[in-house]
């Protein structure tokens, strides 16, 4: 009778036992992530906000965003892109954290971040709110600490004596140069890429350095990653037009950028700025666009936030706005609405101060806000009567006339219309008022934004 009572306890412990173990193995909690899919976005339309996610809250993790979606989807931002996500190289050339550009492994996130469902949920929240978010995306180097290095050395380009090098030309010593030349190298980059895709649910990649990437290589992964997903957002850092034929729909505006400063900084005409659209939109195909700016990560950490560039805050609210004022596609970077002043390195940690500010929240909320929903801002013609120390832009479309004035002087400036446009009533849509006062004075960097009645 003991025997059969031992016998039974034991199979009373393996089967607790077994049901146990299919417990934990799914425990409560654990069913697969659900992924919210994300808005198609046209290029067009995009207007994009970039991250430095250690600086953007106090805790500098991805959970730490979140509660500030609303608000740059109030200002008009439906596309956000994080700079680099993935944990750092132990190899610091700069500060305190290294550069977010050496990364040391493509696949994994960032612990200073927060987790991978961490990240997951950010993506899942921001298409809740039909925002697209991209990741930035280092494919010219990694950090000599990423796995690759020892597993693959032939993955690297390397000198006559067979040591690894840094990118040529250049001073990065935090990171060691890819080699394109070789096939397997390439495919294990692009299925890197998908992996954001298809185990997070991102919308698309700004891609770093993409001219020192080989413009073949660009093609191949933009092919590869379009089968998985094919609406996908594409934005080359660089100015190339090879970049559009290799796949990408959106490079960067340094020409008009170094434009800008002129004019503000320099005195230049501001008839220059319609003469740098020109040109940067005439080597453009038909369905590819600029990214217009008047700071992002590099400018802000290597030459100065807007309100030194630009005469202070009216300064740089007046430059964003005449950056806007020729469309395409804008950009904000990470705290810009607040009137950063001085310099934010990307190397160290610089939490933004919302509080600082309020108004030029507003003007951007009112700026942004406005292009959203203007088709003859994005898409309109063209016409300008600017003059030297006035910048006057008309943009117009079968339905809608709306004239950018921008005063790019820390002086007064008279302003005046042609005779043409007299006779229509206009009203200024950043004060919500009618507008008759064709020949009258626009304040230092003042900024009106008329629309046809």
């Amino acid at each position: 009778m003991k025997s059969r009572q031992i016998i039974f306890l034991l199979l009373l412990i393996s089967a607790l036992s077994a049901v146990s173990c299919k417990e934990s193995s799914n425990p409560a909690g654990s069913e697969p992530f659900v992924f919210i899919p994300g808005p198609v976005i046209p290029t067009e339309n995009i207007i994009m906000y970039e991250i430095l996610v250690r600086n953007f809250s106090q805790a500098g993790t991805f959970s730490g965003i979140i509660p500030r979606l609303d608000t740059l989807k109030a200002m008009g931002i439906n596309t956000v892109w994080l700079m680099p996500i993935h944990p750092v190289g132990q190899i610091k050339k700069n500060g305190t954290y290294g550069s977010p550009y050496a990364v040391k492994n493509y696949t994994a996130v960032n612990s200073e971040f927060g987790t991978l469902t961490d990240f997951k949920i950010l993506v899942n929240e921001c298409h809740k709110r039909d925002m697209a978010l991209v990741i930035d995306w280092v494919a010219n180097h990694t950090a000599w600490d990423n796995p690759w290095i020892t597993a693959h050395k032939n993955w690297y380009t390397q000198d006559g004596a067979g040591n690894i090098i840094i990118p040529a030309g250049t001073n990065w010593a935090d990171v060691a140069d890819l080699n394109f030349s070789n096939a397997d190298m390439r495919r294990e980059m692009i299925s890197s890429m998908k992996y954001w895709i298809t185990n997070a649910g991102i919308d698309g990649f700004r891609c770093d350095a993409a001219d020192m990437v080989p413009d073949d290589f660009w093609k191949q992964a933009i092919d590869s990653l379009k089968k998985v997903k094919n609406n996908l957002i594409l934005l080359a850092e660089g100015a190339n037009s090879t970049h559009f034929l290799s796949g990408f729909k959106l490079n960067y505006s340094w020409d008009f950028y170094g434009n800008l400063k002129n004019v503000f900084k320099n005195g230049y005409s501001a008839t220059n700025l319609t003469s740098s659209d020109k040109n940067e939109r005439s080597a453009l195909p038909l369905d590819c666009f600029k990214l217009r700016f008047t700071t992002n990560h590099d400018e802000t950490s290597w030459d100065a936030p807007p309100p030194f560039l630009f005469g202070g805050i009216p300064g740089a609210q007046a430059a964003s706005a005449a950056t806007l004022a020729y469309g395409s596609v804008p950009l904000l970077y990470n705290g810009q609405e607040t009137g950063v002043s001085v310099t934010q390195n990307i190397f160290e940690k610089s939490v933004i101060d919302w509080t600082k500010n309020r108004s030029m929240q507003t003007y951007y909320r009112q700026l942004l806000s406005f292009y959203k929903n203007s088709t003859a801002v994005k898409s309109g013609t063209i016409e300008s009567f600017s003059t030297t120390h006035v910048l006057r832009i008309k943009r117009t479309t079968s339905a809608e006339t709306v004239i950018f004035i921008v005063n790019v002087r820390n002086s007064t400036q008279p302003i005046s219309f042609p005779a043409g446009l007299r006779s229509i009533a206009w009203k200024n849509v950043l004060t919500d008022q009618n507008f008759s006062d064709f020949d009258g004075n626009l304040s230092p960097y003042g900024v009106m934004i008329l629309q046809a009645e």
